[in-house]
């Protein structure tokens, strides 16, 4: 695990990416009284009927969408994994398994509950911060 590639710098792409986020949350939290978790659009997607799944379908349509629309316009992006398949699989379920632990995901408790001074969301996002930061040192100087 010697040649990791690293990101580029972009701030304006961070800037934008961020603005956006932010403006669905607000925009979700102010028109349906809803907290923009990912986790919980989906599975509400999947559970839910009438129209609290047509807004949730909707929400999930619109972020493959804008990823559809920014190839389309921009060129796309280059996706890449320093790990093989195996370990992405790995690593998918152990976010989905803390998802389900956490009650909620990154962008619930990171984004939404942060904002919103939550104390459950604060813990939540300092717990997946220092985790994100243990995995990527075991993985980068161990595996």
């Amino acid at each position: 695990m010697e040649n990791w590639i690293t990101t580029p710098f972009e701030p304006l792409s961070g800037l934008t990416g961020g603005i956006l986020i932010g403006l669905s949350v607000v925009l979700l939290l102010l028109t349906l009284g809803r907290i923009a978790g990912i986790s919980g659009i989906a599975a509400g997607a999947l559970t839910q009927r009438g129209s609290e799944q047509y807004w949730r379908l909707a929400f999930l349509i619109g972020m493959l969408l804008a990823a559809i629309i920014y190839k389309v316009f921009l060129g796309g992006f280059e996706v890449q994994t320093q790990l093989g398949s195996g370990w992405m699989i790995i690593a998918g379920l152990l976010v989905g398994f803390g998802t389900r632990l956490g009650s909620g995901c990154t962008s619930g408790h990171g984004v939404t509950g942060l904002s919103r001074l939550s104390p459950r969301s604060i813990v939540a996002t300092l717990t997946f911060m220092a985790a994100a930061v243990v995995t990527t040192n075991i993985i980068r100087h161990v595996l």
